[in-house]
């Protein structure tokens, strides 16, 4: 897992409508990065609750990106035009970016989806794990307890727990 205090890495990425984002162009607020994709089912678990999630939490300062890393040539669900209908499903008011080459994931050593990076004001990782304990079909309500957690500690300028239990879902689709 990518160490606490690890700097923001570098990314320069399009979202589905050919938008292009920089880590930079993303303020200098608090920062979490969502690794997700369309056909997860992890994700499909807590995708409308995380869109709520994030324009809750956008009030207080902190700014939401979400990156599919998937291989969408063989993983379709995936592809740019199924991220658009997702946003509009879904609500999204944070940038979804394609992380066509994967290097992105393999700097954040991103492993499955949803997977949650915090990084506080400083741009440091603060935080890496789950949304919270809720899975498909384990009968938990989906309630973001732990990144509710992380980021309340981080926007009132403190250190979440450093007791952090990784996410839980479908493995990154690597291209081979």
């Amino acid at each position: 897992m990518l160490p606490l205090g690890t700097a923001l890495p570098d990314f320069t990425l399009v979202d589905g409508f050919g938008k292009q984002y920089t880590a930079n162009d993303l303020g200098k607020t608090p920062l979490l990065v969502a690794f997700i994709c369309n056909h997860c089912p992890y994700v499909k678990h807590i995708a409308e609750h995380f869109s709520q999630f994030a324009r809750h939490y956008r009030k207080f300062g902190l700014q939401v990106v979400a990156i599919n890393s998937n291989d969408y040539d063989r993983y379709p669900d995936d592809n740019p035009e199924k991220m658009r209908a997702e946003i509009a499903l879904r609500h999204y008011e944070f940038p979804y970016l394609i992380d066509e080459t994967q290097l992105v994931a393999k700097a954040f050593q991103a492993v499955c989806t949803p997977d949650f990076f915090l990084f506080d004001q400083q741009r440091t990782l603060a935080y890496r794990g789950q949304y919270d304990d809720s899975r498909p079909g384990n009968q938990i309500p989906v309630s973001g307890r732990d990144m509710r957690r992380a980021c309340d500690a981080v926007l009132a300028g403190s250190s979440p727990s450093e007791t952090q239990i990784p996410s839980i879902g479908c493995n990154i689709k690597w291209r081979d």
